[in-house]
């Protein structure tokens, strides 16, 4: 969805030559989706991206998966998570599936130089504010952003202060809803968001260092490259594939005279799973309207939600508040909580926000996730 853009110098055509002021030749590089039949973009460097010097095996804690078993709503405290770290090596994994690795981590330090090879990333800012060099350029991002980082980008994260941070990481591509999009991929009139509300980097970022590393995931492990020269030496760039952001504050909640279901709050589409923004909205208007959800069993997924801030009124007496994490699986019944209901009864409107993540194949539950649980919830609905 990310349109056009270009940044710093680039030739008036592509693939032709481009010197740099003593007469060298920039080295062009084409970053591609799908082959060459998607998205991509265009950099030119002023080094070779391609010379290396040493590579070894970089081996990355194994994180076992375990099933939910017996199959259980659950509560995840994710600030009783051990802080510090880095927001690459730092993030602990919570939820997983074929499909998408959930994690969380609170950073206070800046991260090595990283490229993920396997898939795109999308990582919510839940509170502080860090800055992503890569070899597109800077992109600052606070409280609230959504990130999109996209397969390959060699990047890395400048953390001056603690940043929490929630991440996705998926083997394959994230987007825009297709319904969002025209034929010819803008953003339609009606849709939560638009062109406007996206921020991309503005200008290049250039390092002239020698022999630095990189840390790359791929889907035979992780690899730790030495190069020759430093990634971000792109002196400009065009295309349509980059890193950006997109706050959820500026998402635009879709309300109606009853309750609507959470496929308005869709925010992004993955293979796999889907990714929805729960934001202060007015309340069903209808006569006589129920404003919170009914109970309801997703026949086909199982749904996730990262509370981050306000009134989670449904949620009143189940222990959840700001930092919690609630999995309801497939084949649980789930709905507000008891007495919920009347207590919505009158009311103008919600000011909760969270992040929901719906997956269509079963979650499975970290260590991580274990170690911060709430063994309590699963029984709350029975509460009188």
């Amino acid at each position: 969805m990310p349109h056009y853009r270009s940044v710093g110098e680039v030739p008036a055509k592509r693939h032709m030559q481009f010197r740099d002021e003593r007469g060298q030749l920039y080295t062009e590089e084409l970053m591609s989706s799908v082959g060459f039949s998607e998205e991509s973009a265009l950099l030119y460097h002023r080094h070779s991206p391609m010379a290396i010097l040493s590579a070894e095996r970089a081996d990355a804690p194994v994180d076992a998966l375990h099933d939910n078993a017996p199959v259980l709503p659950r509560h995840l405290k994710l600030h009783d998570c051990p802080e510090g770290g880095d927001p690459v090596k730092g993030r602990r994994l919570i939820l997983g599936n074929e499909d998408v690795r959930i994690s969380y981590v609170a950073a206070t330090e800046t991260s090595g130089l990283y490229r993920d090879a396997v898939g795109d990333q999308l990582v919510y800012i839940e509170s502080g504010q860090a800055m992503l060099e890569s070899i597109f350029g800077r992109l600052a991002v606070g409280e609230g952003d959504y990130v999109v980082i996209p397969t390959h980008a060699t990047h890395r994260w400048v953390v001056s202060e603690r940043v929490r941070m929630l991440s996705v990481e998926t083997p394959a591509h994230l987007n825009v809803p297709a319904r969002y999009l025209s034929t010819r991929g803008q953003l339609r009139e009606g849709a939560p968001y638009s062109e406007r509300d996206v921020r991309g980097p503005a200008t290049p970022l250039l390092v002239e260092d020698d022999e630095v590393p990189v840390l790359v995931r791929t889907r035979a492990g992780m690899t730790r490259y030495t190069y020759a020269h430093h990634p971000f030496d792109v002196v400009g760039w065009d295309g349509c594939l980059y890193p950006w952001a997109f706050s959820i504050f500026d998402f635009e909640p879709i309300v109606g005279r009853v309750h609507q279901p959470p496929p308005v709050h869709q925010t992004f589409a993955g293979e796999g799973f889907v990714v929805c923004s729960f934001v202060p909205r007015l309340f069903d208007f209808g006569a006589n309207a129920v404003p919170v959800p009914y109970a309801h069993a997703n026949v086909d997924s199982d749904e996730v939600l990262f509370y981050v801030g306000g009134d989670f009124m449904s949620r009143a007496g189940s222990g959840i508040g700001p930092g919690s994490v609630s999995l309801h699986p497939s084949g649980f019944v789930h709905g507000p909580q008891p007495g919920s209901v009347e207590r919505a009864l009158g009311k103008p409107g919600t000011d909760e926000l969270a992040v929901m993540i719906d997956t269509f194949r079963p979650l499975r539950l970290a260590d991580a996730a274990l170690e911060v649980e709430d063994p309590a919830y699963p029984w709350t609905w029975a509460a009188t």
